[in-house]
């Protein structure tokens, strides 16, 4: 019966332990995703703002229609997901556990016996869906949103630009013409003060037109700029339409006109490129077009070598290679079959020899030019190739990147403790600017050929993983080597720097200070004070070997710096104000700051030894000495101050004490 009623208590404790954690398991998730999806459009629309602004001024002054905008900023929104996402999901899992461990959440769900890794066991099935997703994402939907929005970019750059002329410059925009306008109607269009520089037809028919106004319109076609001009002149070089008997006698024609209209080509419409101009570029392919492209420059790279082997054999090797023996060591054999260079050359006479050298620099040229030829060619081909693997490497390492973020994100949150967007933003972006450094350099070293592709696609990863190794085994230890105020500390004492106190008064106090002993035992310490100061000799010059080799504590430092934190503890429960002004003006002792730089003996040792390093420790060590000297003096100071304030606030005090001299 016992043993039963330990079963049936021990399964309901299980059940109702797995209820919990299931709990825990959907308000982690909850928190996790709220946050992703927050994430993920503001870094999004970091990423299209960026994106944006590079092709701001092929955008600008075109007149472009809000339909063609908005696909722009749809495929292009489309194409930056996968750059997007890991970024949303190291800052997401940052902030999600910085909140929890900032609100004591992560530290409730620990000392429940919930281990760390337990914690993080939702959310790293929910890092592996994204990063599922974001692979299949971009081998399907990111290659058709490239070509497209390569299709619209392209289209875009070469629409002509929308009309505007400007007033007092020449305007460029309509090719083949400058026009100056003085000033413009912007009401009725007409243009005042109208020149024109031309040279549509060819600079050998150059021609100037100058007229008192003038309109411009686009036909209905928008193929077309309907040119209005009244009142003006033409000026036109008759250099093409004469022989050059004429040139002296008729340089130019002038021709006078009232009213003239011209049409000049200007293709003002949209016009969309075709799709298949951008089909060779790797990132509109999704794997298996990218495998097929790299099997086929595979097979042209090895055709192209081939042909260029055989061609250096036969026309510049050897022109009589027999049939079916265009290898290097039928070369060899013929070569070793013939006589001696030397007595062939010699055997020469100076004719011949000139010759033959002329013939053979000749050749070598050739071979050269050719050489050069063939490596443009291949090295573009080999360029293409390297480009279309990275590509193939790439849809891994991106969508493996969601899961490794998730990994340095979660663990890091866990030990900072920051949750909001303060400390999280700062640290996903100086995390996410290294990883997109390392990830560029990786991929530009392998697409010159200097590391191979393998390793300049694969290098980000890696170290991402490493990252996220290191930071899961120190959260799951629960390190403090991300503490912020252990560094605070570490540094503040290497600096010579220390805490100041910042004491309030408290709200509710239980016990009062014995005002009636504190002027005696205040006077004590001014007097020990008084007497540390003779004894300690912190005037003097310290003795290296007692500060590098010796052990030991100052016994009168420590004494002081424990009874000074004994008095204003006690003083610290006063209702008066006044005097607890004071008391953080008592300084922070460290018994050992003026004795010795370390804790540790070796250490010091070490140091001692190697003089540079000890002569800036001992010259610290001489300024601490110093500093402990003010600060008796201030200690006396103070103790003298707050018992003048208890005489006077407490006059029951003096007449006790007066009483008592009297006895």
């Amino acid at each position: 019966m016992q043993l039963g009623k330990k079963v049936v208590s021990l399964s309901a404790i299980i059940r109702t332990k797995m209820k919990v954690i299931k709990k825990l398991d959907i308000y982690i998730i909850k928190e996790f995703l709220l946050l992703f999806a927050g994430t993920f459009f503001i870094c999004l629309f970091i990423f299209v703002m960026q994106f944006l602004w590079m092709w701001m001024n092929n955008l600008i002054g075109k007149g472009l229609t809000i339909d063609l905008l908005a696909k722009f900023f749809w495929y292009s929104s489309l194409t930056l997901i996968p750059r997007s996402v890991p970024l949303a999901v190291l800052l997401a899992s940052l902030i999600t556990f910085g909140n929890l461990g900032e609100n004591f959440e992560l530290l409730s769900m620990k000392s429940a016996g919930i281990p760390l890794i337990r914690i993080l066991m939702p959310l790293i099935i929910v890092a592996g869906i994204i990063s599922g997703g974001s692979f299949y994402f971009q081998n399907m939907v990111s290659p058709f949103a490239t070509r497209e929005l390569s299709r619209l970019a392209w289209s875009m750059k070469q629409k002509s630009p929308e009309l505007e002329i400007p007033e007092g410059v020449f305007y460029s925009e309509i090719p083949g013409y400058n026009l100056y306008v003085e000033h413009k109607d912007r009401e009725t269009g007409m243009l005042y003060g109208v020149m024109i520089y031309t040279n549509a037809n060819g600079y050998n028919d150059t021609q100037i037109v100058m007229a008192d106004s003038g309109r411009m319109q686009s036909t209905a076609d928008k193929m077309h700029l309907k040119l209005t001009l009244w009142g003006g002149e033409r000026f036109r070089n008759m250099d093409a339409q004469h022989g050059s008997m004429l040139r002296a006698s008729v340089p130019y024609m002038r021709e006078s006109f009232i009213k003239e209209e011209d049409f000049i080509p200007f293709d003002g419409n949209f016009n969309l490129m075709d799709a298949d101009l951008f089909s060779h570029n790797a990132q509109a392919k999704d794997l298996d077009g990218i495998q097929h492209s790299i099997d086929s420059l595979d097979h042209k790279a090895d055709s192209v070598r081939h042909a260029i082997y055989a061609s250096l054999l036969q026309w510049h090797m050897r022109k009589d290679i027999p049939p079916g023996r265009t290898d290097s060591a039928s070369i060899v054999e013929q070569a070793q079959q013939m006589p001696p260079f030397d007595s062939l050359y010699m055997a020469m006479n100076d004719e011949a020899r000139v010759k033959a050298w002329r013939t053979a620099l000749s050749r070598a040229q050739t071979m050269q030019a050719e050489c050069e030829f063939r490596s443009i060619e291949t090295s573009d081909r080999n360029l293409n190739l390297r480009k279309h693997r990275i590509e193939w490497y790439k849809k891994y390492t991106l969508s493996l990147a969601c899961l490794l973020f998730f990994f340095i994100g979660a663990p890091l949150g866990a030990i900072i403790r920051k949750g909001g967007l303060g400390v999280p933003v700062v640290v996903s972006v100086i995390i996410f600017i290294f990883y997109y450094i390392v990830n560029q350099a990786g991929e530009n070293n392998a697409k010159v050929n200097v590391w191979t592709v393998e390793s300049g696609t694969w290098l980000s990863s890696l170290v991402l993983l490493a990252t996220g190794v290191f930071l899961t085994h120190k959260a799951n230890s629960d390190s403090v080597v991300f503490n912020i105020e252990g560094y605070k500390n570490f540094f503040m004492r290497l600096l010579g720097l220390r805490a100041s106190r910042k004491l309030n008064r408290k709200e509710v106090i239980i016990d009062d200070p014995d005002y009636a002993t504190l002027p005696r035992r205040l006077a004590e310490l001014s007097e020990f004070c008084i007497e540390c100061r003779k004894t300690m000799h912190l005037r003097r010059i310290p003795n290296y070997i007692d500060i590098f080799f010796s052990e030991g504590q100052d016994k009168h430092a420590v004494m002081l710096s424990e009874r000074v934190e004994a008095l204003v503890e006690e003083l610290h429960n006063s209702r008066d104000n006044v005097i607890i002004m004071y008391i953080n003006e008592y300084p922070v002792i460290n018994p050992t700051a003026h004795t010795r730089p370390f804790d540790s003996q070796r250490l010091n040792m070490a140091f001692g030894i190697f003089f540079p390093l000890g002569l800036l420790v001992y010259l610290r060590i001489w300024r601490y000495r110093l500093r402990l000297r003010l600060d008796l003096r201030n200690i006396e100071r103070i103790n003298n101050l707050i018992s003048e304030r208890i005489i006077k606030t407490h006059p029951e005090i003096t007449t006790s004490r007066n009483n008592e001299t009297t006895l």
